[in-house]
């Protein structure tokens, strides 16, 4: 009778053991896909009527055509780009021709001595955004008037601050740009930048009406050429 009763006793140990195990399981699960989320999260996304969510534009004036450009604050071939055309653009911005799209985007982190100005800069751009985007062509036109060389630490967060206010920003920006307020979405809204070539992100990346062009061989420094007789098809 003793063995009979024994045989149907539960062995409530390894029950435990098993329970244990699969708590352990769902808790590293949680763990993995936690860490995944956030790695691949955009953070705090600009909330602005002038930034597209999706593709991190920032929509300067509203004409039917579209010019968009991908810029790292950083790189001296997008200033280069900003000085042959940027008086173009904002001639067609002015007379409703075109929406452009400015992209502040981060390729050139590691020219900056470890103090990631690309990142940092693309985020004060989007704090000009946010608290009002009139400013962003002043802001934009005042940071390539300012850009540091490659291979140096950039500008700092209060330089960033002051550009930002001397382009019409109210004083709130200056936490927002410390604070990093869009550094991951910044960062993911990178990943998003069409490759000329197919080889890989470059700056400037410039698509007129969605296609995208190759700095190497659609663009001669003529506006005129380049830009307008392309928007007139």
């Amino acid at each position: 009778m003793m063995m009979a009763a024994a045989r149907k006793s539960t062995n409530w140990f390894a029950i435990g053991v098993t329970a244990a195990a699969v708590v352990v399981v769902l808790v590293i699960g949680g763990v993995v896909w936690f860490a995944n989320n956030q790695a691949t999260s955009p953070g705090t996304v600009p909330q602005s009527s002038a930034v597209n969510a999706d593709t991190g534009a920032i929509a300067v004036g509203s004409g039917s055509q579209t010019v968009d450009t991908y810029i790292d604050f950083m790189c001296p071939i997008c200033n280069s780009f900003e000085q042959a055309y940027g008086s173009t653009l904002q001639q067609l911005v002015d007379d409703g021709t075109i929406t452009l799209n400015i992209h502040p985007i981060s390729i050139l982190d590691a020219q900056s001595q470890g103090t990631q100005y690309s990142t940092r800069a693309a985020n004060a751009a989007y704090c000009v955004a946010v608290d009002d985007p009139a400013n962003v062509s002043a802001f934009v036109t005042a940071m390539y008037a300012q850009q540091p060389t490659e291979g140096t630490s950039g500008l700092d967060d209060a330089t960033l601050a002051t550009i930002a206010k001397n382009a019409g920003a109210s004083d709130a920006v200056s936490s927002c740009i410390t604070d990093g307020t869009y550094t991951k979405f910044v960062t993911a809204i990178t990943k998003k930048t069409p490759s000329q070539t197919g080889s890989g992100i470059a700056t400037p990346t410039i698509a007129i009406n969605g296609t995208v062009l190759v700095n190497q061989t659609d663009l001669t420094g003529d506006p005129q050429k380049d830009i307008v007789d392309r928007l007139n098809g």
